[in-house]
């Protein structure tokens, strides 16, 4: 079996590496792939949103399957241009992935099918949205609705901060067409969690619940960034927490896509909060998520390929998946500058050194060049670790992560800690 792997970064050289576990796939092809992904597969240089010439690949190749990591070729359409001509792929189709292309469509869908989540306006235009932030209570949330690289949220402290992030939004054009439309939210209190579920529009399974740590440096401070780091799973997500989660949001959010005419069948990422009155949808992403990837995949002991075969074929109801015992920890490595302007081709040494016995480097922004590997993006590597405990899985990841080397790399320190916390333990190294 052939499998073609849309995407470049560490969710991509995740997915890469799980599927090749399987024995029938023969060949993977990853599109445009990194230096990682080379490791794995086949490395195809043709972009994630070249539509024709991934349909022209997968025809010529004669590919089974073609699997999407990242959101724009989704919200672009993708799952749309490849079933027309009967090619096989998985993941929501254009008006499904409106939920993450859209977070004017997605709040308004909330809202429609009494889904918690925070009060809101949505804009279009600069002066109506100043006007209601000024009559509003600070902290504010101020969200560009379309697809901005997951940097388009911005938590703002006071008015001032919350016409500033406008401004540079909606006049400054800092995320270009994606803030054409604007959401102001209320800010909501509490720990975030990450709850992926695969379905098939109507049933669905759960995937190792996760947080993700999107703040480039320690305490949660500093600009948001993709994500610095994820683990799984996250002790808030306790099984009553679950229960709730997918009674009051899964469930609802597939019955409602469902009834729209827009069935959504794919990977669903609901990105929550969970507040003193339950948890609250902050976002949803039609994919999943990056770096949570690097950690629910290591966790998952059901073949993936399997499963999703069950959910194109709309068997998921029948198939059960199983989850691995114990804890996976992924710290990010990234460029010095990152999330703001970053130098490229710095040589990464020690890739060699860690131990493949727990642990798994996924490549994001690498390439190769004349047989040295280097850096090539904001996010370079994430460093993954399994344990039996959660602190055990972090102390893995830093000892690997401590011996890999680039110049000017950059790294939080503090993965993980909330878990430990709510699990009443610290953590006393790194």
């Amino acid at each position: 079996m052939k499998v073609l792997i849309v995407g470049s970064g560490g969710r991509e050289h995740a997915l890469a590496w799980k599927i090749a576990q399987n024995p029938e796939v023969t060949h993977i092809f990853i599109a445009p792939g990194n230096a990682g992904t080379a490791g794995v597969g086949e490395n195809v240089a043709i972009a994630a949103d070249d539509l024709e010439n991934l349909k022209a690949l997968v025809k010529e190749e004669s590919i089974d399957l073609t699997l999407v990591g990242p959101e724009q070729p989704l919200v672009a359409g993708i799952v749309d241009a490849f079933q027309i001509e009967n090619l096989s792929i998985f993941g929501p189709r254009q008006n499904a992935a409106q939920l993450e292309g859209s977070k004017a469509f997605a709040k308004d869908f909330m809202q429609r099918h009494n889904i918690p989540s925070g009060a809101y306006k949505t804009f279009s235009e600069y002066e109506p949205a100043a006007e209601y932030v000024r009559s509003m209570e600070p902290p504010l949330v101020v969200k560009a609705s379309g697809l901005a690289a997951g940097k388009g949220v911005i938590i703002c402290q006071s008015r001032e901060e919350a016409d500033q992030a406008l401004r540079e939004i909606m006049l400054d054009r800092r995320f270009g067409a994606a803030g054409n439309q604007v959401v102001v939210e209320e800010f909501l209190q509490g720990e975030e969690l990450s709850v992926i579920a695969l379905t098939d529009g109507t049933h669905y399974r759960l995937l190792a619940p996760s947080q993700d740590h999107k703040p480039a440096f320690d305490d949660d401070t500093g600009p948001n960034t993709g994500g610095m780091g994820a683990y799984a799973p996250a002790p808030v997500a306790t099984p009553e927490l679950l229960q709730q989660v997918t009674t009051t949001i899964i469930e609802p959010t597939l019955a409602g896509m469902k009834a729209e005419g827009k069935p959504y069948v794919g990977f669903l990422y609901c990105g929550l909060i969970i507040t003193a009155d339950g948890p609250r949808v902050l976002e949803y992403n039609c994919r999943l998520g990056d770096p949570e990837a690097q950690v629910i995949l290591p966790l998952l002991k059901s073949d993936l390929l399997e499963v999703i075969q069950a959910a194109m074929n709309m068997r998921l109801d029948a198939t059960p998946v199983e989850l691995a015992e114990g804890y996976a920890t992924c710290v990010v490595a990234a460029s010095g500058g990152y999330p703001g302007s970053y130098q490229k081709g710095k040589p990464i040494a020690g890739l060699d050194t860690v131990n493949p016995e727990f642990c798994q480097v996924f490549h994001a922004g690498t390439e190769a060049l004349g047989g040295q590997i280097q850096t090539s993006g904001g996010r370079v590597l994430g460093v993954t670790c399994n344990g039996s405990t959660l602190q055990e899985s972090i102390e893995r990841a830093y000892a690997e992560l401590g011996k890999i080397q680039f110049e000017e790399m950059q790294f939080r320190t503090d993965i993980a800690r909330k878990g430990l916390r709510r699990l009443g333990q610290e953590r006393t190294t790194n």
